[in-house]
């Protein structure tokens, strides 16, 4: 044996041998709830000559899980699962349209925890956000609007010069932008609540007395995209009172109040055969 003593072999011997089973929560039958220090495994024997530092004794309780003093197999032979999640999810709309707001994601659990294994993390996670979409106004900002007016007569005029204006090869180019959207005219109708003197001294504005309803048109070229495709003017809303001017006669001017509006055809009886007026 190389010089080594008879006794003091054999008992190298046990120790390895008891120091790796004693190693072993399996092998020493030890699974105790909660915490209890008597549920302690001695990698080493405890008559060993030698003993380093890495032969400290270990648990098979499941408070080791916390003071991180378990036995290598542990989990596996007391049972012990950890709470397994999945992937995040992504992000939600954020909540606001316009200016500061809020997103959440969140993750499923897939299998929960047992014998204390670990808990579940954060299953939700919040993050700030800006929304964008600030074009939109308020309906009551469109009190503050005044509908700029034109004769319906004048409506042609900008159409004379199509075959040769940008707009129109702007317009079959990018078919898809709003801006170049045909199908999102519309007309509104009035009922005129107000009018200046101006307007019953010339013969052609005759439809602007009080009490008289008319029916004014929102053609392509006058669509505001801050107004959200609509004409400036139009009063937002229907029962919503606001003012108009006329542009080609500045002096006439006035309140009326809004009706109804139509589809891109115009289709009420009030706008046919042709509407009134047009928004500038």
């Amino acid at each position: 044996m190389g010089g080594c003593w008879m006794p003091v072999c054999l008992l190298g011997l046990v120790s390895l041998v008891v120091g790796a089973a004693a190693g072993s929560c399996a092998e020493a039958k030890l699974c105790c709830p909660g915490r209890d220090s008597a549920c302690v495994v001695q990698k080493s024997s405890p008559n060993a000559v030698m003993q380093n530092p890495g032969d400290k004794p270990c648990y098979c309780d499941h408070a080791c899980l916390k003071l991180g003093d378990c036995c290598d197999d542990f989990k596996e032979a007391c049972g012990v699962l950890d709470c397994v999640v999945s992937g995040w999810g992504s992000w939600s709309v954020c909540d606001s349209e316009c200016g500061p707001g809020a997103q959440t994601r969140s993750r499923l659990v897939e299998r929960a925890a047992e014998n204390g294994g670990k808990h579940c993390p954060q299953l939700v996670q919040h993050r700030g956000c800006q929304g964008s979409k600030c074009h939109r106004r308020n309906p009551k900002s469109a009190l503050k609007e005044v509908a700029l007016l034109l004769p319906a007569e004048l409506s042609d005029v900008r159409h004379m010069n199509d075959s040769n204006d940008i707009r129109t090869n702007l317009r079959l180019q990018y078919r898809d932008d709003p801006e170049h959207d045909a199908s999102k005219e519309y007309c509104v109708t009035f009922t005129v609540t107000k009018a200046s003197k101006a307007c019953y001294k010339e013969s052609s504005l005759s439809e602007l007395s009080e009490g008289s309803r008319v029916c004014v048109r929102c053609q392509m070229q006058a669509l505001r995209r801050v107004l959200d495709w609509r004409c400036e003017g139009d009063g937002g809303t229907e029962a919503m009172i606001t003012r108009w001017s006329m542009l080609s006669s500045p002096h006439c001017h006035g309140k009326w109040l809004r009706t109804k509006r139509t589809v891109a055809d115009c289709d009420v009886a009030l706008c046919q055969p042709r509407p009134h007026f047009i928004f500038v």
